[in-house]
């Protein structure tokens, strides 16, 4: 049996930008080995497979696998895989529409909606299934730097400081001053391991981020390291920005209202990345937040796997 695939390049307008994901569809069938096999073969920091929905108002099943693992949630795969599964449904010819999804993860239900238009670039975005939870943890400034590679002193900018956050899939939060620093930032592996925390049998992936950004409209500048996931460092990362979420509204005291930023990653790798977050504050805590971006297909082809 063959089976229809696609690499999509999410959180940009771009080609040859982004984040690169491949989506397998009616993944079907395939047993969780061979889907990891799969991923590895890709290659890319995440491979989405499409299954069935349980429900039947839903619109599909998300797998999602590193060369190394499984993730509950990422937000990449689920931005493309968005945008790929309206793309089928407008046919070959393209359409302008709107296509409210539920995707079901690990992490639990996913809404997503999709906004499609004749010659350009997808565009999609998610509620957050969980809001970003801050967790105690003993984090220190001195071993973080060694393991990143960066001076003690610039870690820090203004209040904001080390914090570990999860919003599906944990991260270590690290800020630093400015461009200059983050652009210095080298995570080794062994190192990280050793000090990342462990939260619900996940270790903590290394979040980089300072205020501002090499594009003039980006609120923020980050960078992400997952070495023991088999990504040294990622063009963009939805679920990190979940985790985030967390650490902006905490440090930056965010008042009653709606928010939005935008999140530049991936510069650094020659694969600049544009992702939207929203955040809607009520009472003093986030009632509701979101992440969106672009995505566009780079190929397509078939898997002679059965």
């Amino acid at each position: 049996m063959s089976r229809q695939y696609a690499i999509y390049d999410v959180f940009t307008a771009d080609r040859l930008s982004g984040n690169p994901l491949a989506v397998v569809f009616d993944a079907e069938g395939l047993k969780d080995d061979v889907m990891q096999k799969i991923a590895g073969e890709f290659n890319l920091s995440e491979t989405v497979f499409i299954l069935p929905p349980t429900k039947p108002a839903h619109g599909a099943s998300l797998r999602i696998f590193t060369p190394r693992s499984e993730l509950p949630f990422a937000g990449h795969p689920t931005v493309g895989a968005a945008i790929a599964l309206a793309e089928r449904k407008a046919g070959a010819g393209g359409a302008n529409i709107d296509v409210m999804n539920v995707l079901e993860e690990k992490v639990g239900s996913v809404r997503t909606v999709t906004k499609l238009q004749k010659g350009q670039p997808g565009f999609a975005e998610f509620d957050l299934p969980r809001l970003a939870t801050q967790i105690d943890a003993d984090l220190s400034r001195e071993t973080i730097a060694a393991a990143l590679q960066i001076d003690v002193l610039e870690i820090g900018f203004e209040n904001h400081r080390i914090s570990l956050w999860n919003a599906g899939v944990p991260y270590v939060m690290v800020p630093v001053h400015d461009l200059s620093a983050a652009a210095k930032v080298r995570c080794d592996a062994s190192l990280w391991e050793q000090l990342a925390p462990i939260v619900d049998g996940q270790l903590a992936d290394a979040f980089v981020y300072c205020r501002d950004g090499v594009a003039h409209d980006a609120q923020f500048h980050v960078r992400m390291f997952a070495p023991h996931a088999g990504i040294i460092e990622d063009p963009a990362t939805g679920s990190a920005v979940a985790a985030f979420s967390g650490a902006i509204h905490l440090y930056d005291d965010l008042l009653d209202g709606h928010h939005a930023f935008l999140i530049e990653q991936g510069v650094e790798m020659g694969r600049p990345s544009r992702i939207h977050l929203h955040l809607e504050v009520e009472d003093g805590k986030i009632d509701q937040a979101r992440i969106g971006g672009h995505a566009v297909k780079l190929a397509e082809g078939t898997l002679l796997i059965a």
